[in-house]
């Protein structure tokens, strides 16, 4: 039988494997090998990127190895076993135990021990790699005796001249034991050429120079994937060994494509998924239209429900409704955006805000039962109140039931160069030299012309190797982090999917697989964000409450305000939700947006996709008649019709694929899933000459061609779908009109938000006044942690709040407040009754928090520094009569304007002062002649 290799290990065995799990199942492939385990250390991360990669060998070339799923698992004192579940229960138990062994450790840590795997073990082929320490045996024998026919001990060559009488010693022992042999040449990497990296990833992990490895760098090439004749030559004499490999695999029938993905059936007091989400998506009709529903939605939403009925995609919908109304109730603003802005049922469950009609995609886009893929729904909530959302998730479903994706870290250019360089022993000052020469991902930036400018020889030997191994390491995994918010979710457990590990913030768990990974198994995720505008809006809506008694809402707000798009057409935009940058307010007055859809476009527009597939100023001359509107074709002006031509969406991009290249759309999807990874997959040369040919076979030219690719490609990471941008719109239009009907309160809104947006406090407070807003300077007696708007005559003032000074803790604001009563006098007073430390009042002095009390800064300051350090003792809280300390009565010189104006920015990083140039300018003006 053919040898199969069931124990090597790949780059997800972070900084020991030196191939992708890619490389290991090609190289199989080009070997003959029938099947290839991938066993990473206390981990499966790594193996989707087999399975996808044996899909695809077996698409373009009929037949591929088998992926078996496997794990190295190593215990606290050193025991090792590859562990291969034999069927869909042994993979369940594999990841419980994988999950209890990283739940009890730290993040990036796994603590198991043999009792572990003596609880969990059952089902599992376990492959015991041999060691010399005392009690091994013993504990080889424990694990044999209770998973009798299982247990197997592994032989692997060292390739020190006394393999063969290692291999007879083991025999042996495995004879006491009573358990077979079984071949493996313990692979790290598919070829021998990575030798040179493998001992770079060691140097970087072990945090020491590759010179200074010494007897922990591999000694040879050796430990690399294998063929059949190879491991019969490397085994003479123990042959058998060899064979029993294959017997092994003929008993591992578990697949990744075992793995069902069940949704959370959100079956609630007796009624069907199916009749809870029909009956919920028509009260939301009402809701949304309570003059009469349109005849247009009413049979959308009839359309959607029966495609989703097909799909059996019920209780995902009813999932995301039940998250945003827990959101709702608690007063936590959200809104959904992506393709979900397309569906009538988000619509109307309130999941978006935007209307479907507003788009021109269909429901297809969404949810599409050729694609056979689970619909994505992703949800923004207030950036300052997610975790509420992520922890009622956990707390509803269990930890057991839900966690968040993995982010997988690669090696990119700045950070290849600076840990391979330090493994290689260039010095600090060379390694900053190269990284600034990099931009963006890639390392191929670093040109030998560019080494002589910065003072380098391109021809030095250890110089050439480091850059050859920065090149090399380009794209491998470094760690798992967290997702932004992508949720797993599942009706039964989730940690017999897949393992779940601590992430680094407390009360988070996460899986070990990425957003790429899930897909690939079609596994549901639902993207729980946060968005920094959605806390700002929510607080302008309280303000707006507070203050003028009335609440609105994102559905609410007035439509269509001509005095709001008045404004952005001025470019009159600073804090807007995505028109704020400088690149936003330069189209603004150039777009001069006068309705909804000319946001969405304003959004979309100046990305990179349509920027780099220069379809920017093409759009603009047709806008204003300086160009005539005209199409490629009939076909493709049905798909640019309402964008005058020119191409700006992903959905338009894709379909252009389609209908111009000629592209299934299958094979689009694939484009688009190409380019989305390109970054960290690599070129996609075979997809761009398959697109121009199917363009100029359908009579395109040839510079169409090209910019429409050059678009898809930038939208390959940065692109937005017209259902993205149109949910941003509203953003944008709902942050607008409160920026216009009530500047003082969007400034408000916007400070208490921070961070967040392009502009500083300074800049925010600036444009607040320039609209007329009155702003008051931070006080002692009337300041609270947060900004505030107080009434000041008939009209609204926006009081600073103590979280714009520097150094100043919200606890120590609040108990200011809390103990403040009628009004502090002094320093001491605050001192006395609010307990707040010296250092406290020092910083509240230097930003003239005392002014109110005809203190000016030098007192205050001289006042707090009297204090002593430590709190009041209660005997003395109070003044008491006696003799008492004459302080001498100071009078300090007062402070210039300038040194005013400083001390505001140092205290607060802005002024209600004059402008520092103000200051300046009579310096500055030439003088009259």
């Amino acid at each position: 039988m053919p040898f199969v290799e069931l124990s090597a290990t790949s780059n997800f065995s972070f900084l020991t494997g030196a191939s992708h799990p890619e490389e290991l199942m090609q190289r199989a492939h080009e070997l003959g090998q029938p099947a290839l385990a991938i066993a990473d250390e206390n981990s499966v991360a790594g193996i989707v990127r087999a399975h996808v990669a044996a899909r695809e060998i077996a698409r373009s070339d009929g037949q591929a190895p088998r992926l078996i799923p496997a794990a190295r698992i190593v215990t606290r004192d050193g025991f090792v076993a590859t562990v291969l579940p034999r069927d869909r229960a042994a993979w369940g138990r594999l990841c419980r135990l994988l999950t209890l062994g990283r739940r009890r450790a730290a993040k990036g840590a796994c603590d198991l021990g043999l009792d572990d795997l003596l609880d969990w073990g059952e089902g599992q082929e376990m492959l015991l790699h041999p060691a010399r320490y005392a009690g091994w045996v013993a504990q080889a024998g424990r694990l044999a005796r209770q998973f009798p026919g299982q247990v197997s001990l592994l032989l692997a060559p060292r390739y020190d001249g006394q393999d063969a009488a290692r291999f007879a010693r083991l025999e042996g022992v495995a004879a006491r034991l009573g358990i077979p042999t079984v071949a493996s040449a313990l692979p790290m990497m598919h070829h021998g050429a990575r030798r040179k990296l493998a001992d770079v990833l060691a140097a970087i992990r072990l945090g020491c120079r590759v010179e200074q490895l010494g007897r922990r760098a591999l000694p040879h090439a050796e430990q690399r994937l294998r063929s059949e004749p190879e491991m019969l030559r490397l085994f003479a004499g123990f042959e058998a060994a060899v064979a029993r490999s294959a017997e092994i695999a003929a008993r591992l029938e578990f697949s990744l494509d075992m793995l069902r993905y069940e949704y959370p059936s959100e079956i609630t007091e007796g009624e069907t998924a199916a009749g809870r989400l029909a009956r919920l998506a028509q009260a939301g009709l009402h809701w949304r239209y309570p003059a009469g529903i349109p005849a247009k939605p009413q049979a959308q939403l009839a359309h959607e429900l029966a495609l989703i009925s097909k799909l059996h995609y019920e209780p995902y919908f009813l999932t995301v409704h039940d998250i945003v109304a827990f959101a709702r109730g608690r007063g936590i603003l959200c809104q959904g955006r992506g393709s979900a802005a397309n569906s009538v049922v988000c619509y109307a469950l309130g999941v978006t805000s935007v209307s479907p009609e507003i788009g021109t995609m269909v429901f297809e886009r969404f949810v599409s039962e050729a694609r056979d893929e689970p619909p994505d729904i992703d949800v923004d909530f207030e950036h300052e109140r997610r975790e509420e959302v992520i922890q009622h998730i956990y707390a509803r479903y269990g930890r057991h039931r839900a966690g968040l994706c993995a982010t997988v870290i690669h090696y990119r250019g700045k950070r290849a160069v600076r840990e391979v360089g330090r493994a290689m022993g260039l010095s600090e000052d060379t390694l900053a030299a190269m990284s600034s020469q990099i931009w963006g991902w890639g390392g191929k930036g670093i040109n030998d012309a560019r080494l002589r400018e910065i003072g380098l020889d391109p021809a030095d030997k250890r110089l050439a190797q480091t850059l050859a191994l920065v090149e090399e390491i380009q794209g491998f995994p470094r760690h798992l982090s967290q997702h932004v918010g992508g949720f797993i979710i599942t009706e039964g457990r989730l940690d017999e999917l897949v393992p779940i590990e601590n992430a680094t913030m407390d009360d988070r768990t996460v899986i070990c697989w990425d957003k790429d990974d899930i897909d690939a198994l079609g596994i549901l995720k639902v993207d729980i964000l946060a968005l920094g505008m959605l806390s700002c809006i929510r607080k302008a809506f309280d303000l707006l409450e507070k203050h003028h008694h009335t609440r609105y809402s994102l559905a609410t707000l007035p439509a269509e305000d001509a005095a709001t798009y008045d404004m952005l057409c001025r470019a009159d935009s600073l804090g807007v939700f995505q028109v704020e940058s400088r690149a936003q307010m330069n189209f603004l007055p150039r777009m001069r947006p006068r309705k909804f859809y000319d946001l969405v476009i304003q959004v979309a527009i100046i990305r990179p996709g349509p920027i780099q597939g220069d379809m920017v100023h093409p759009y603009l001359r047709r806008r204003n008649g300086q160009e005539v509107v005209t199409f490629p074709s009939d076909e493709l002006g049905r798909v640019l019709g309402k964008t005058l031509g020119v191409p700006l969406f992903q959905e338009q991009a894709m379909q252009i694929a389609i209908i111009g290249a000629g592209f299934s759309p299958l094979e689009a999807d694939r484009l688009r899933r190409a380019l989305a990874t390109f970054k960290k997959h690599g070129n996609v040369t075979a997809l761009k000459e398959r697109f121009l040919q199917g363009m100029a076979a359908n009579g395109y030219e040839e510079d169409f061609s090209n910019r429409c690719f050059s678009q898809i490609e930038g939208f390959g990471s940065y692109g937005f779908p017209e259902s993205h941008a149109a949910s941003f719109a509203f953003l944008v239009y709902a942050s607008a009109w409160i920026k216009h009907h009530h500047p003082g309160i969007f400034a408000c809104a916007l400070l208490n938000s921070q961070p967040m947006g392009f502009y500083a406090p300074a800049q925010i407070v600036r444009d607040a006044r320039a609209h007329g807003v009155r702003v008051l300077p931070p006080c002692i007696n009337a300041s609270h942690w947060d900004n505030v708007m107080e009434a000041c005559g008939d009209q609204l003032a926006l009081r600073l709040g103590f979280r714009q000074i520097k150094g100043v803790a919200e606890d120590e604001a609040l108990w200011i407040v809390a103990a403040r009563g009628n009004g502090y006098t002094a320093p001491e007073d605050v001192w006395r009754r609010a307990a707040i430390p010296p250092a406290t009042l020092t910083r509240l002095a230097e930003a003239d928090c005392f002014a109110s009390l005809n203190l000016s800064r030098r007192d205050t300051l001289w006042a707090a520094r009297a204090l002593p350090a430590d709190t009041p003792l209660p005997l003395f809280a109070n003044d008491i009569d006696g003799e008492g300390i004459i302080e001498p009565n100071l009078r300090f010189a007062a402070m210039t304007e300038g040194e005013q104006v400083v001390e505001d920015y140092v205290a607060m990083r802005l002024t209600l002062r004059r402008h520092p140039m103000a200051l300046l300018r009579h310096l500055l003006t030439p003088a009259m002649a």
